[in-house]
C-alpha cells in the first residue's frame, strides 16, 4: 500500500513538472534563492548577529523566491557614506530618521510611536547625482537587507501573477527584515493614474499601495522594520497618493562648489597627478560648474587615460614591447588634460556651455 502511494505521488509530481512550461524555471530560482539567503546568514555570522530563525531555513513560496533573486548581498554592496561626496546634510537625516530607527527600534519605537523608520522615502533630482549610490551605501550602513526591485520583475505575462509577486514583496520583506525596498525610477511603475491605464497596471499600483498600508500595522507589538526606497528623476509624474506614502523626501541635485571639491578629492583619491605644477584642484573644481557627479567621474576618467595614451604612443613609436612598460614612468594627470573632446565623451548640456565659453 505504502509502495503504490509513494508511487502515485511521484507520478503525480512528474505530470505536474511535465505539463508546467515554468517548472524548469521555478526550479532555478528556487535554488539561486536558497544560495542568496545563505550568504545572508553568512553576512549575519560575521556581523555577530543573532536571529531566532535563519534565513536559509525559511520557508518561501515560489513568488517570494522570484522576489529573493532581487536581494543584494551585503558583500556585494561596496558604497559606503565616506565613497559620497557633498551630500552630508542628506546622510546625516537619513541616519536620525532610516538607520537608528531600523537598528535600533527599541530606542525610538518605547519613547514615541512617532519615532519608527518612515514607511517611505524617496531621492529626486538630476540624473547622476547619486541617488542610487546614496541608496545602496544606505542599505550598507544600516544592515538591511536591501531588495533592488526591478520593473520587469513585476511584469508577468498570467493574469493575477503580478499581483501575487507584489504580495510576495512585501511578505518576503517581512521574513528578511529589516529590509528596505529599493526601486529606482520609481516613477515609472507607480505613475499618475489615468482613464488609459491598463486595467492590469492598475490593479498592480492599488496592491501596492494596500500591501504599503500594511505596513503601519504592528508585528508582536512592535512596528515592521520596513522601509520603501524609491528613486526618480521625475518626481512630477509620480502618482499623488505614492508620494503621500513617501514622507521623507530628498532633492540631490547637482553639487555646487564645496560639494564639487568633495567629490573630485573622492573620485582622484587614488590618481597620479602632476601636483602643483601641473594640476590645480581649485581650477577644476571652476570648470565643473553645472555637472553632475556622474559627469565628473566620467570627465575624470577621460583625463586619466591621456597619460597612458601617451605613454602607449610614444612606445609604439620607440619600437618597445609593451610587456615591459613600468607605471611609474607614466606622468601624473594634468588640468589641461580635462575636457579634451574625443568620440563618444558625453558631458550635460549646460557643461557643454561652460566648455564653448
Amino acid at each position: 500500500m505504502l509502495k503504490q502511494q509513494l508511487s502515485a505521488y511521484f507520478l503525480i509530481k512528474y505530470a505536474m513538472r511535465r505539463f508546467d512550461p515554468e517548472a524548469d524555471q521555478k526550479e532555478e530560482n528556487r535554488k539561486r534563492s536558497s544560495a542568496i539567503l545563505r550568504r545572508l546568514d553568512n553576512a549575519d555570522a560575521d556581523a555577530g548577529t543573532k536571529r531566532d530563525v535563519k534565513r536559509a531555513d525559511l520557508a518561501l513560496s515560489p513568488y517570494e523566491q522570484t522576489i529573493a533573486m532581487e536581494v543584494v548581498a551585503p558583500e556585494d554592496i561596496h558604497v559606503s557614506f565616506e565613497d559620497i561626496g557633498g551630500l552630508g546634510d542628506i546622510i546625516e537625516e537619513l541616519k536620525e530618521s532610516v538607520i537608528y530607527p531600523l537598528t535600533v527600534p527599541h530606542l525610538f519605537s518605547d519613547h514615541s510611536s512617532l519615532l519608527s523608520a518612515p514607511k517611505g522615502v524617496l531621492l529626486y533630482g538630476p540624473p547622476g547625482c547619486g541617488k542610487t549610490m546614496l541608496a545602496k551605501a544606505l542599505a550598507h550602513e544600516s544592515g538591511a537587507c536591501f531588495i533592488n526591485l526591478h520593473i520587469s520583475t513585476l511584469t508577468e505575462k498570467w493574469y493575477g501573477d503580478s499581483n501575487k509577486l507584489v504580495a510576495a514583496l512585501f511578505s518576503l520583506a517581512r521574513k528578511l527584515e529589516p529590509s528596505i525596498i529599493f526601486i529606482d525610477e520609481i516613477d515609472a511603475v507607480l505613475r499618475s493614474r489615468s482613464s488609459s491605464d491598463h486595467e492590469a497596471s492598475t490593479m498592480v499600483k492599488a496592491e501596492f499601495m494596500t500591501h504599503w498600508d500594511g505596513l503601519l500595522s504592528t508585528v508582536d507589538q512592535r512596528p515592521p522594520r520596513i522601509v520603501v526606497l524609491g528613486a526618480t528623476n521625475r518626481i512630477q509624474d509620480i502618482d499623488e497618493a505614492i508620494l503621500r506614502r513617501l514622507p521623507k523626501r530628498f532633492a540631490v541635485s547637482l553639487p555646487n562648489a564645496e560639494q564639487r571639491k568633495r567629490i573630485l578629492k573622492i573620485i582622484l583619491k587614488d590618481t597620479k597627478l602632476d601636483a602643483p605644477e601641473g594640476f590645480s584642484l581649485d581650477d577644476l573644481v571652476r570648470r565643473t560648474a553645472g555637472m553632475s557627479g556622474s559627469d565628473m567621474k566620467e570627465a575624470c576618467r577621460d583625463a586619466a587615460m591621456i597619460p597612458i595614451r601617451e605613454y602607449i604612443k610614444e612606445k609604439n613609436a620607440n619600437g618597445e614591447a609593451l610587456l615591459c612598460v613600468k607605471p611609474e614612468e607614466v606622468r601624473g594627470v594634468k588640468n589641461e588634460d580635462f575636457f579634451r573632446r574625443r568620440q563618444g565623451s558625453s558631458y550635460s548640456s549646460t557643461q557643454d556651455r561652460l566648455i564653448e565659453s
